[in-house]
């Protein structure tokens, strides 16, 4: 095996010139980013400048754009750089809860939020989403699961609530939500891996306790790489500082991301304010995009009116051309791809996700035009 190794030497990606991917349309780098991707893409590159905390760097930066910047920002009292929304969460969570404490969570939420949960011990109970096609999600919810979670005699000791979640694109009511659970005398940690960095969120004035953000899906940098932040109450546990090690964070294990995410995160930061500030414009594009796509057969999933850019939709009429198209469910993928238009995952026709975030109105007609296109040239003569 280690005699043919040219193929790692050539990594190109597979991508056209409109990519609607949710998970990929809030992450892509801005000219700055690029520029500090290259200076600053060597392994452990920051640490040069390192005297034993990492967000204490003051050149480049770094203790002021964590210490100062971002808790404004994210409307917090403390906040750390992570490795992802996922590390954010898990910190988070076997720092406030013990094991076999109860875990309140949205039936929307993140698969990460699971596995967090799983690994710090944890049970979990949820509060369910309605039905289709809405998929909501209510404070009366987390009440009940809150209830529930107490009559099986544990302790609840934490709240995840998902804003929006990424399968619907679902903004709950947070300021519901958080006085619900703080009623219960449960904190609320609220997962912005979606939003952070494309709407305004403000934990503080939601309600929040914790915050968390994810910089690759959301705020234009390479990644892996997350936000974390908390009200003061809880980010003296959750930022603890070692008995052994001084200065070093037990819940981060020291330092987290040691470069190029990091530095493409901060290099992005002003873009990403400035976007934040025409968010408006960008949930009308969505809703305008929903209602053409709607015309031609396929149906938005989630709250109506629609309040972000992450859509789901139901294609029915998609599904049927691929039980008789030459290249069966993955015509879609395809035929798109042969439009200079991807981010909707090969095989999937029936139900799929897509983002309108950060396209203009010329390329969002072009990905309308390519599915009018692709419709009618499967119809039936």
């Amino acid at each position: 095996m280690l005699d043919n190794l040219e193929k790692f030497c050539n990594l190109l990606r597979d991508t056209a010139e409109i990519n609607i991917d949710p998970l990929q349309r809030g992450g892509i780098l801005t000219p700055e980013a690029r520029a500090a991707l290259l200076e600053w893409g060597d392994g452990y590159s920051v640490c040069d400048f390192c005297a034993g905390r990492l967000d204490r760097i003051k050149t480049p930066p770094v203790e002021e754009f964590v210490h100062d910047v971002l808790p404004e920002f994210l409307g917090t009292d403390e906040v750390r750089v992570t490795h992802g929304a996922r590390e954010g969460k898990f910190a988070a969570m076997h720092a406030l809860c013990e094991k076999g404490d109860w875990v309140v969570m949205d039936g929307n939420a993140h698969y990460t939020s699971v596995l967090a949960a799983e690994r710090a011990g944890l049970r979990i109970e949820y509060a369910p989403s309605s039905k289709e096609p809405d998929y909501a999600i209510s404070a009366e919810g987390f009440i009940e699961a809150i209830e529930r979670a107490y009559e099986q005699k544990g302790n609840v000791s934490l709240a995840v609530l998902t804003y929006p979640d990424g399968n619907y694109g679902n903004l709950p009511d947070v300021k519901a939500i958080a006085y619900a659970c703080h009623d219960y005398s449960v904190p609320l940690l609220l997962n912005g891996a979606y939003s952070i960095g494309r709407m305004p969120v403000n934990a503080r004035e939601l309600g929040a306790d914790i915050i968390i953000g994810s910089g690759h899906k959301s705020m234009a940098a390479s990644g892996p790489v997350g936000v974390l932040g908390a009200s003061e109450e809880y980010a003296k546990p959750i930022f603890r500082i070692s008995s052994t090690k001084k200065n070093k964070e037990v819940e981060l294990l020291g330092c987290t991301v040691r470069g190029a995410p990091l530095l493409t995160l901060m290099a992005s930061f002003p873009a990403v304010v400035e976007r934040v500030r025409h968010w408006p414009e960008e949930v009308d594009k969505a809703r305008w995009f929903s209602a053409e796509m709607e015309k031609l057969g396929m149906i938005q999933q989630g709250e109506r009116p629609h309040n972000h850019d992450l859509m789901f939709f139901l294609a029915e009429n998609l599904y049927d051309i691929s039980q008789r198209a030459k290249k069966g469910r993955y015509f879609l993928y395809r035929d798109l791809k042969e439009r200079g238009i991807c981010g909707i995952k090969p095989g999937l026709t029936r139900q799929f996700k897509l983002s309108t975030f950060g396209l203009g109105r010329v390329e969002l007609e072009k990905v309308l035009q390519a599915f009018s296109e692709i419709i009618e040239s499967y119809r039936p003569t």
